[in-house]
C-alpha cells in the first residue's frame, strides 16, 4: 500500500509539472505570437485567459464526477486533451485556432488539478495540508524546468512551436507512471458521505468565506506570474523568463519547507503573513527599477504567493473533509477563474498605462485576503483567550 501510494503521488507530481509547463512557456511566447499574429497585448490575454475558465469549466464538472466515477478517468481524459492542446497551439494559424488550443490546455488542467489534489487528501488523510503543499511545490518547480529550457531554446534560436512541443514530455510521462496503477476512491465516497451533504458542504459560511478568499488570492498569485516574463523584460531590461524562473524556484524551495513552517504557524497565520508579503512585494514590484532592485522586490513577492494555492486547499481538506473532491473543486475552480478575467484586465492596464501600472492594479488583493485572515484568527482564537484569563 505505502509503495502504490507513493508511486500514486509521484505521478501526480509529475502531472502537475506538465500543466507547470503549460503555464511557463506560455508565458515566455506572448511577445512571439503577438507579433506573429499581430495581436494587442488584451488579445494576448483573453487567449491566454481560456487556459483559466477553462481549467474552471473543468473543475466544475471534474470535482462532482470525481466523487462518481473516480480519479483515473479525469486524468485519462486530461491526457487526451493536453494532447489536443499542445499539437492544436503548434498547428495555430491566429487568433481563433490559438484561442481553441489554449482552451484545451485550461481543460485538461482543470481535469489534473480535479484528480490529484483529492488524490493526495485521500492518499495522506494526517498529513492534508503539508502533503497538499508537497504536491503543489511542483507546480513552481515546473515552471523552473520548463523556464530554463525556454531561455536555453532562445539562446539557441528555437522558435515558439517549437518550445510548445516540449511539454509533450511530462504530459506521456505522467501518463505512463499513473495509467498502470490503481486508484482509491475519494474520501468523501470512501465514508459513505451521502452526495447530498457533500453538496450542502458549500453553502456553509465559513466555505463560502474562503470561497472569496480563494478568489483573491488565486489572482494575486497567477495573473501577475502569467505576466511577469513580458512585464518585467521592459521595466528591467532583465530577461524576463528568467525573472519566472527566480521567482518559481523560490516558491519550490518554500514549498519543499512546508512540513518544518507547519511545526511553527498554523494555517491561518500563515495567510496572513503571505498575502501581507505578497502585497509588499508587488507595490515594490511595481516601482523597481535596475536588477537588483528587482530581484529583490520579486523575493518579497515569491515569498508572499508561496503558500496561498495550496494552503487554501488544504485548509479545505481539513476544515470540510465531507465536501471531498467537490470543496477542492470549487476551490481549484474559481482561483482559476479569477484570473481568466484578472489576466486581460492587467493586459488592459498594460497596454493602457504600461507595464508598472499593471502589476500595481493587483496590490490591493492581498491586502483584503490578509484583513479578512487576521479577523478569523483573532474570532477563533478569542474563546482560547478567555478561556486562560
Amino acid at each position: 500500500m505505502n509503495t502504490n501510494r507513493r508511486s500514486l503521488f509521484n505521478g501526480s507530481c509529475m502531472a502537475l509539472i506538465a500543466t507547470a509547463f503549460c503555464f511557463a512557456i506560455r508565458g515566455d511566447i506572448f511577445d512571439a505570437q503577438t507579433a506573429e499574429f499581430a495581436l494587442s497585448n488584451e488579445q494576448v490575454g483573453w487567449t491566454a485567459s481560456t487556459a483559466f475558465w477553462g481549467f474552471t469549466v473543468a473543475m466544475l464538472i471534474g470535482g462532482p464526477l470525481c466523487d462518481r466515477i473516480g480519479m483515473k478517468p479525469l486524468l485519462s481524459s486530461a491526457f487526451l486533451l493536453h494532447l489536443v492542446g499542445i499539437l492544436g497551439t503548434i498547428a495555430a494559424q491566429g487568433f481563433t485556432s490559438l484561442y481553441a488550443a489554449t482552451l484545451a490546455i485550461g481543460i485538461a488542467n482543470g481535469l489534473v488539478e480535479a484528480a490529484v489534489n483529492p488524490l493526495a487528501a485521500t492518499l495522506y488523510p494526517e498529513q492534508k495540508v503539508q502533503k497538499l503543499n508537497l504536491l503543489h511545490l511542483w507546480f513552481p518547480g515546473g515552471i523552473v524546468i520548463g523556464g530554463l529550457l525556454c531561455w536555453a531554446m532562445s539562446e539557441a534560436g528555437m522558435g515558439w512551436r517549437i518550445k510548445t512541443a516540449m511539454i509533450l514530455v511530462p504530459t506521456v510521462i505522467y501518463a505512463v507512471m499513473l495509467f498502470r496503477l490503481p486508484f482509491p476512491r475519494t474520501e468523501a465516497v470512501e465514508h459513505g458521505v451521502p452526495f447530498r451533504e457533500i453538496y450542502a458542504e458549500a453553502l456553509r459560511p465559513i466555505f463560502l468565506l474562503f470561497f472569496g478568499c480563494m478568489i483573491l488570492t488565486a489572482a494575486t498569485e497567477l495573473a501577475p506570474n502569467q505576466w511577469v516574463p513580458s512585464i518585467l523584460s521592459k521595466t528591467t531590461g532583465l530577461p524576463g523568463i528568467a525573472l519566472l524562473v527566480w521567482i518559481s524556484g523560490i516558491m519550490a524551495v518554500g514549498r519543499a519547507s512546508c512540513e518544518w513552517v507547519f511545526e511553527r504557524i498554523s494555517s491561518l497565520q500563515l495567510m496572513m503573513g503571505s498575502t501581507l508579503l505578497a502585497g509588499i512585494g508587488l507595490y515594490s514590484l511595481s516601482m523597481a527599477s535596475g536588477a537588483v532592485a528587482t530581484l529583490a522586490a520579486s523575493a518579497l513577492f515569491a515569498l508572499g504567493v508561496t503558500f496561498l494555492w495550496p494552503t487554501m486547499l488544504g485548509i479545505t481538506a481539513e476544515r470540510f473533509p465531507k465536501g471531498g473532491g467537490f470543496l477542492l473543486a470549487l476551490m481549484g475552480g474559481v482561483g482559476m477563474l479569477s484570473n481568466s478575467f484578472a489576466v486581460p484586465l492587467i493586459g488592459r492596464v498594460y497596454d493602457q498605462s504600461g507595464p508598472a501600472a499593471a502589476l500595481r492594479t493587483v496590490t490591493a488583493l492581498p491586502v483584503i485576503v490578509c484583513i479578512i485572515f487576521t479577523l478569523l484568527w483573532i474570532s477563533e482564537r478569542k474563546p482560547k483567550l478567555i478561556q486562560h484569563a
